[in-house]
């Protein structure tokens, strides 16, 4: 069958697969995520892209943009999760388990990949190589949770906050969106503030104490790391072998 193109990204120009972070899908892998992708999704910065309890038909791809996920308690109390960047697949616990637990909200304007989530026992049943992917993600996302969590029971504030500065410059550098130790920053504060457990003037308190010992500099939408070794050493912070990922 012939590659859909009534969207503007077609997959095998993909500009993703152009980056060294992902692994190159053969022709017979290529092929079939072009049937199984049915189109693209532009969404403005603030916009929900999966809502918690809500079965939307599709799961997605970021393709470009950044988004983030996060779970609120009912007195409007939040936990951010995870951050998403280009390549992440969001939605494969609604289209497994048939029920999503958790809230994708995009930071930035974001452009995603559309695939239908009936269509996912597709990739198992035709295509193993694309489902050992799919498996792969799911155990990547599990592992940084596992980061993330060993953050907020172990760490003391300055040391989660380093951690978490040098994994969103490592993810955002993967895919291009960080040059000469800055990335882009469409977070806030309070962004931070719920995905660390912290208060928001604990937060601001937090990021100063980093400013004055010179390990960042963070105005506005960019944070530029001013010396790396000094924050890892205060973050406890492992750097990821640098293996491919899959990609869909």
């Amino acid at each position: 069958m012939p590659e859909n193109t009534s969207f503007k990204t077609k997959c095998g120009s993909c500009p993703l697969r152009k980056m060294k972070t992902f692994r190159p899908l053969d022709e017979k892998e290529l092929g079939f995520v072009s049937k199984f992708k049915t189109g693209e999704l532009t969404v403005d910065a603030g916009a929900t892209i999966l809502l918690e309890g809500n079965k939307t038909p599709h799961l997605y791809t970021i393709l470009e943009g950044w988004a983030f996920r996060h779970k609120s308690l009912a007195n409007g109390q939040r936990q951010v999760l995870n951050f998403g960047l280009p390549g992440d697949l969001v939605g494969l616990q609604l289209a497994i388990l048939d029920d999503i637990q958790h809230t994708v909200t995009a930071l930035t304007k974001t452009t995603l990949c559309v695939f239908q989530r009936d269509k996912i026992w597709s990739v198992f049943k035709e295509n193993p190589s694309l489902a050992y992917a799919m498996t792969w993600m799911a155990s990547r996302e599990e592992q940084m949770v596992d980061a993330h969590l060993l953050s907020l029971g172990q760490r003391n504030a300055l040391a989660r906050l380093s951690y978490l500065i040098l994994y969103l410059h490592d993810r955002a550098e993967a895919v291009g969106y960080a040059t000469n130790h800055s990335f882009n920053a469409p977070f806030t504060q309070a962004h931070f503030s719920d995905a660390l457990g912290i208060t928001p003037v604990h937060t601001s308190r937090t990021i100063k104490k980093l400013h004055e010992k010179n390990l960042i500099n963070w105005k506005k939408d960019q944070i530029q790391i001013l010396n790396r070794e000094k924050l890892e050493k205060l973050a406890y912070y492992d750097q990821d072998i640098k293996l491919q990922r899959p990609l869909i």
